[in-house]
């Protein structure tokens, strides 16, 4: 078999290559079964602190009601129950996440083994999300790994898998299992471009995503895409059997976009546990509980949650709280020490740059939260932020939120 895929437009997908070498990595000892209807355990009211090592470093320093905190036991002590944390492939390479410090190799394996066994002895559970990157993977950008560029379509595939496989045998190895993984970060439109490159299928409403992604070009389209994810999902798997499987998708505002792009991996047998979704805005564009209701009913076998969120905090968490059948299985509010709606307050100010419900109406881009449309390369490269961090009302918020949901 020859291990070259032509690549394709955006009307066809690869019949072979890549697909069928997917479908062979995938032993049924490791493949996992569709998720059983309900959640795993109780609802992850969670957070993705991941800046957490570098702004600690900088200085940063929590205080809430009169008292200094370690983050993690005060987000725990507020209810918080669930930490998920990204790695990237090698962010000390060039043109990656860290390359301006690369001793430090911010959110690479070490740091993120370093913190995923911080967020266990914390009480949390812990979920690790996967960019296939060495810098931001998000729906204006899935670069491939420097080290992997060159790759043909079967060693891509296997350098997928055996990431995953050494990431996650990492964790395990240092007692700070995952409980779940999220195989690529906002991979609506695929992963590691061009090969696992999917096109939109339908006009979403923002200009610049339209523009970007109705019509990419020559792509691997769900054949490449699924073939990727399966070796991803098979990796996961194999180094922590039990843990549960996301995939996420930045499009929580457009149920028939999310159905698209759910049908065209279920029909390709990419097994997965849940979808994952990134919901920064509705309104005009579209709507939240409709696009999870609808996937209730469609797909009564698979868990849903909030993977990205920020403001109208109390009301997404009941959205997908009260979704049927155990199916809502929680929520991550993003970054949430510094970044949009923060729950602290920084020199007197919200330390994140206050509430913006509508980011399509707030500054348009294709990646429409939290990607400001600024290359890489041309971003100024900073490190953590210190300072002192005073928790806000916000944490009263959550607070009556864990209340309500049992979980305090």
């Amino acid at each position: 078999m020859s291990d070259h895929i032509p690549p394709i437009d955006r009307r066809g997908f690869v019949a072979g290559g890549l697909g069928s070498v997917a479908g062979l990595a995938l032993p049924s000892s490791v493949a996992g079964a569709r998720a059983a209807v309900g959640r795993p355990r109780p609802y992850l009211l969670g957070a993705d602190i991941s800046w957490l090592p570098e702004d600690e470093a900088a200085g940063a320093t929590y205080r809430y009601e009169g008292k200094t905190w370690d983050l993690l036991a005060l987000l725990r002590r507020i209810g918080f129950n669930a930490i998920k944390v990204r790695t990237f492939v090698d962010p000390a390479a060039a043109g990656g996440y860290s390359a301006d410090a690369p001793a430090a190799r911010w959110a690479g394996l070490e740091r993120t083994v370093a913190l995923g066994r911080r967020v266990k002895a914390a009480g949390f559970d812990l979920t690790l999300s996967l960019h296939f990157s060495d810098d931001w993977a998000d729906p204006q950008k899935q670069v491939k790994p420097a080290a992997w560029a060159t790759m043909s379509p079967i060693a891509l595939a296997a350098a997928v898998e055996a990431y995953s496989r050494r990431t996650v045998a990492a964790l395990v190895a240092a007692g700070a299992a995952p409980d779940m993984v999220v195989v690529g970060n906002e991979t609506t439109f695929g992963m590691m471009w061009p090969e696992g490159r999917v096109p939109l299928t339908r006009p979403t409403g923002n200009p610049v995503t339209d523009k970007t992604h109705l019509d990419p070009g020559r792509v691997g389209g769900f054949d490449g895409f699924a073939a990727l994810l399966k070796a991803g999902i098979v990796g996961a798997r194999t180094a922590a059997p039990g843990t549960r499987i996301v995939l996420h998708n930045h499009l929580g505002r457009h149920w028939p976009i999310l159905r698209d792009w759910t049908d065209a991996l279920r029909a390709r047998d990419v097994r997965f546990d849940a979808i994952g979704l990134s919901c920064y805005q509705q309104a005009a564009e579209g709507d939240w509980a409709r696009s999870f209701t609808e996937f209730c009913r469609r797909y009564p076998d698979l868990g849903l949650l909030v993977a990205e969120y920020s403001s109208r905090k109390r009301y997404v968490n009941d959205l997908v709280h009260d979704l049927p059948n155990g199916q809502g299985w929680g929520s991550f509010i993003w970054e949430p020490t510094r970044h949009q709606e923060a729950i602290f307050d920084r020199g007197g100010r919200n330390a994140g740059e206050g509430p913006r419900p509508n980011l399509i109406a707030q500054g348009l881009n294709s990646a429409e939260a939290p990607g400001d449309g600024v290359p890489a390369a041309q971003r100024r490269r900073t490190y953590g932020v210190g300072g002192q961090y005073e928790g806000n009302e916000f944490l009263a918020l959550y607070r009556r939120i864990a209340r309500d949901y049992g979980l305090r």
